[in-house]
């Protein structure tokens, strides 16, 4: 249910700046799911879906080949004939989709209606379901536009920023939804080493499980508070430092936190042995789940790349960032060091820049937790995060931890909070 509810969300600061926006704007505020299929018209509520991947481009939006022909004498609100192919269609039962296309070379933003307002269905033509790993609830399509009627939103040829913006609102979406499969993870698991005999003593209660369950815990912990932090920065507006955090760090925390998520769920899955690879239970779905926020608006490389394109076009926003973890940072030598490392590869330049994408995008997130921890967590959780994530003692896996971390009590901290 997530994903047509993100699109719909995220659809709304895109056609609110129509003149046409008042026709639907009782719809999309709508608090009533509208299972029927029929025109606008009949509806108490709607849902707007997304159409951008092409088989042969993917990401790369330029290469898209779906057209667009005016009706009339076109422009924007101008209604169009939409030719093409996309490749995946988002939520095919939804009363709308953003599609992109492109006209006089150039590409544009398209409102296309299930149905046609003539009052017959729209020439969207589904080819086949998708049949995918994971999000299997929710449908994805293949589908042919054979003249099916759309309309211009925004600027004729602004089609990619415009759904570039809308995409910013999908990507924290990713975030907030990775962070709750990883904390419901990481729930299960606890749960289950509570509970869990082996060896003559309970799971939680054995030091090496407590490692795992302790950095597991740390990585929920963190990842709740930088989510919550970054919807902040969408309800608020002025300020250079939240405008750093809407454009930089919502695609870097979508690269980081996803990933982290997969490999979380992984390990959760571990945690319950043989009976966690089983159907009957949770872990297997979460799983699933998991790597579609991953891959969804933008894959890791075009996430990491598109955090350099935001701190090169914009340097005051790399400005502020590093003002801002520079104040995190204080009076801790670990973090210090991290601040100044990260501020001397922002001064590389070219391939070598490039090629260090995701290294960036780490290390800004792991800063930005380490700091929201020092100011909102407990000391002890704060220590052992950046103590686990800074110091070089920790690895590649889950629990590879040294010196005193305190497991017992942050894995006390995750059960009771």
């Amino acid at each position: 249910s997530l994903c047509p509810v993100t699109m719909t969300s995220a659809a709304i600061p895109v056609l609110r700046n129509e003149p046409w926006f008042e026709t639907i704007r009782p719809l999309l505020y709508s608090s009533q799911y509208d299972e029927t299929d029929g025109p606008l018209s009949s509806k108490t509520g709607m849902m707007v879906g997304m159409g951008m991947t092409e088989k042969q481009g993917g990401s790369d939006l330029r290469s898209n080949t779906a057209r667009a022909a005016p009706l009339g004498v076109g422009g924007r609100g101008g209604a169009y004939r939409i030719t093409g192919h996309k490749w995946f269609l988002s939520s095919p039962m939804s009363d709308a989709h953003l599609v992109l296309a492109s006209h006089e070379e150039q590409f544009s933003c398209f409102f296309v209606p299930r149905w046609h307002p003539e009052g017959r269905k729209n020439t969207v033509c589904i080819q086949r379901a998708k049949d995918k790993m994971g999000n299997r609830s929710n449908a994805s399509v293949e589908v042919e536009f054979q003249d099916a009627y759309g309309v211009l939103v925004g600027e004729p040829g602004r089609g990619i920023p415009t759904l570039v913006e809308m995409a910013s609102y999908t990507r924290l979406d990713c975030v907030l939804g990775s962070t709750a499969l990883l904390r419901q993870a990481v729930v299960q698991a606890l749960h289950h080493a509570r509970h869990r005999m082996a060896f003559g003593k309970l799971l939680v209660q054995q030091p090496l499980m407590r490692s795992v369950l302790a950095d597991l815990a740390l990585e929920s912990e963190a990842a709740t508070m930088l989510a919550l932090r970054l919807a902040r920065a969408f309800d608020e507006s002025g300020s250079v430092l939240e405008r750093a955090y809407r454009r930089v760090l919502t695609p870097a925390s979508k690269f980081w936190v996803c990933k982290r998520t997969i490999e979380a769920a992984a390990e959760c899955m571990e945690v319950w042995g043989g009976n966690g690879y089983i159907e009957n239970g949770p872990m297997p779905r979460l799983l699933r789940e998991a790597p579609v926020n991953s891959i969804w608006e933008g894959s890791g490389n075009v996430m990491c790349l598109d955090v350099l394109r935001a701190l090169r076009r914009e340097p005051d926003l790399a400005e502020a960032l590093l003002a801002s973890l520079r104040d995190d940072a204080a009076g801790e030598p670990l973090l210090e060091r991290a601040v100044d490392e990260l501020a001397g590869v922002f001064r590389l330049e070219g391939q070598e820049l490039e090629s260090s994408a995701r290294f960036v995008a780490q290390q800004l997130v792991l800063l930005v937790q380490a700091g929201l921890l020092r100011r909102h967590s407990t000391t002890m959780a704060a220590d052992a995060f950046v103590a686990s994530r800074f110091s070089g003692a920790g690895g590649r896996v889950y629990g590879v931890t040294a010196g005193k971390v305190a497991p017992a009590a942050v894995i006390q901290r995750a059960w009771h909070t």
